[in-house]
């Protein structure tokens, strides 16, 4: 058991006493550049730490100053983040795919003196706001391709230079950084988190040092992950999970932190380390389930046939441990043959032979997708938490996975449910507020235990089975209530169905919107000599509707009556966050999105058959083009 007083600690300091530790002698960070990898030790670690410190003192950054940073997941993010924390800073992560607005907003609302960016894209972004951006002194950018004529600019340094003044520095100011470190406090504020802002503009969740560091205590109790196992890291620093990671549990356990090539090597790099876990959103496994799926179905006849019988054998197997029955010895065996020819073959072809727990957050995902993984080999399971909890909480326990639940609660944190049915917790991992968010603040607390917004209950083995957002529970005309999420997530199971929104509140049935998945589809029509040319073009085609028909006529048939999908269209673009349909984490703002497609809805529940539509997109560059079309309103028999 780890204690509590191993909590008072910060952050840098936490680094510093793990290279005192492990100096030279263990691998803290890789990273694969041009195809080989790059060890950093412990000492290299708080070496660049240190520099990176000292640089940004020389530019005048101060305790309690504000620091954004737009980068990739790099080693840079890591030293320039704690480096920040160093001198007192508080550090705000922004998405990389943000549009120009949407950072010079965020930048603009902390007073962010030095942002940190990744690469000539985002300082565009930045020099485009620039005017928006009077606090900002000074932009470090980390990638120098590309750069060479922004040489006179005297507002943009480079990565490399602020080591060469950190540099300078420490040799003027030998003490000065370990001075500020030693000042730092748990109770400090070390991060702050943007929540998904799916019902508005997203507010900035601040965690301190000791949120931090519980979090990992709990993972480290629960998972007993050990010094140089590996970690993976392919989620975006903006979001919870990779800064619970990276700065939590990596530090905490001096596990790995592995940062791939890129976002398209990500497979090929599983294979090359082996990481023991991995966590990462929903779309991730349902992206990687369709290909799976797809690539199967174009296969040749006899693995064809030895794949679904084995994915046959897995689930019944899977669904007799989770309803804890007894397997037969025949069945054991015919498991054991599967792995060996099938599963473990699959599991190494995508990279994932070597994990001993893979979880998935985010985003509700559905049943079918855990059963899938689990039915091939690979144990994935889900898990529950939320930014304003300072990450993952809930997670399944290895022996006693129930594929409907997010499993119980890790060693320090409590959960209980509301009279309402909103689903509580209690933690020294929970933050402390909102950044400039007082009312907010008060709000998001009921006599000491936070507020999650969720809907769910706890099942007699003191499992937490999440219904949907409370918000977002919809009652039909007749009064029955159903959760949007529990629809949506079975109909992304589909290879074919990127993304789902439903309808019904205070309606007579049930209604869906639907992306279909241009890259399987368009494989899917070109297999069947079904010309295209666009999206909007693909999704209004007749074999196109018929397929996904089909795909929502299986759904149907698992979902109770009050559940079921009487209508539905495919709609002509793709939902986006750049159009402010989707959160930067990929949440549909439903409300958002119910009142741009009002007319498409208001269609589904009338006699049209047809529905001729204007709509507006939102180009990266700041433009907004037109797209007209006729799109056709199913029925589902």
């Amino acid at each position: 058991m780890y204690k509590e007083n191993r909590n008072n600690i910060t952050l840098p300091q936490l680094l510093i006493e793990n290279a005192a530790l492990y100096g030279n002698r263990k691998t803290a960070i890789r990273e694969k550049a041009y195809g080989i990898w790059q060890k950093y030790s412990w000492d290299d670690y708080c070496r660049y730490v240190r520099k990176t410190a000292a640089g940004f003192a020389s530019l005048n950054l101060k305790r309690g100053d504000n620091v954004c940073m737009i980068v990739h997941n790099h080693p840079e993010w890591l030293f320039a983040e704690l480096a920040a924390h160093a001198l007192g800073a508080t550090t705000l992560n922004l998405f990389t795919s943000s549009i120009a607005d949407e950072l010079a907003f965020s930048i603009k609302r902390i007073n962010s003196p030095v942002v940190v960016v990744q690469d000539q894209e985002q300082v565009d972004k930045l020099l485009e706001a620039r005017e928006k951006l009077s606090q900002t002194k000074k932009v470090v950018y980390i990638d120098p391709t590309g750069m060479t004529s922004y040489g006179n600019e005297p507002w943009l340094i480079s990565y490399a230079e602020l080591l060469e003044i950190g540099e300078k520095f420490l040799k003027e100011h030998p003490d000065y950084i370990d001075e500020e470190i030693n000042k730092g406090r748990p109770e400090d504020t070390a991060v702050m988190i943007q929540t998904s802002g799916t019902t508005g503009v997203p507010k900035l969740a601040m965690l301190s040092h000791r949120n931090l560091i519980n979090m990992a205590v709990q993972w480290l109790e629960e998972t007993k992950i050990e010094p140089e196992e590996n970690w993976l890291s392919m989620s975006p620093p903006a979001w919870i999970v990779d800064q619970m990671w990276g700065m939590g549990v990596a530090l905490k356990s001096a596990m790995v932190m592995n940062f791939p090539e890129t976002a398209e090597t990500v497979l090929e790099d599983f294979r090359d380390i082996g990481p023991s876990m991995i966590i990462t959103a929903s779309r991730f496994w349902e992206d990687m389930a369709s290909r799976i799926r797809v690539k199967i179905s174009d296969a040749g006849w006899v693995k064809k046939k030895l794949f679904y019988l084995g994915e046959k054998i897995g689930k019944s197997v899977v669904e007799k441990q989770s309803n804890k029955q007894p397997i037969p010895l025949f069945q054991r065996a015919l498991y054991k043959t599967m792995s060996v020819s099938v599963y473990k073959p699959l599991l190494d072809r995508i990279g994932c032979a070597h994990f001993r727990s893979a979880f998935t957050g985010g985003h509700p995902i559905s049943p079918d997708v855990i059963l899938f993984f689990r039915a091939i080999g690979l144990n994935l399971k889900q898990c529950y938490g939320l930014t304003e909890a300072c990450g993952i909480f809930q997670i399944q326990p290895d022996d006693k996975v129930k594929l409907e639940t997010v499993g119980k609660p890790l060693p320090l944190t409590e959960v209980t449910i509301a009279e309402d049915q909103e689903v509580l917790v209690k933690s020294e991992s929970n933050f402390y507020g909102y950044y400039d968010d007082y009312q907010s603040t008060q709000n998001a607390f009921e006599k000491g235990w936070l507020k999650t917004g969720d809907a769910g209950y706890i099942d007699s083995d003191g499992h937490l089975l999440i219904i949907g957002r409370k918000e977002d529970i919809i009652r039909n005309k007749s009064g029955e209530a159903f959760s949007p999420d529990f629809i949506e997530t079975r109909l992304k199971f589909s290879p074919y169905i990127k993304e789902a929104v439903t309808f019904g509140e205070a309606r007579p049935y049930i209604t869906a919107m639907i992306n279909i998945d241009m890259g399987n589809v368009g494989n899917w029509a070109e297999e069947r000599m079904i010309p295209y040319t666009t999206y909007m073009d693909l999704s209004q085609q007749s074999a196109v509707e018929e397929l996904i028909l089909k795909e929502i006529i299986r759904v149907n048939e698992q979902l109770p009556e009050v559940m079921k999908i009487k209508k539905f269209v495919l709609l002509y673009k793709l939902l986006d966050a750049d159009d402010e349909e989707l959160t930067r984490t990929g949440k549909v703002r439903r409300r958002f999105v119910y009142g741009l497609y009002i007319k498409i809805i208001e269609g589904m529940y009338s006699d049209q058959k047809n529905i001729e539509v204007t709509g507006k997109v939102k180009y990266r560059d700041g433009r907004v083009g037109e797209i007209e079309t006729t799109i056709n309103i199913i029925n589902v028999s």
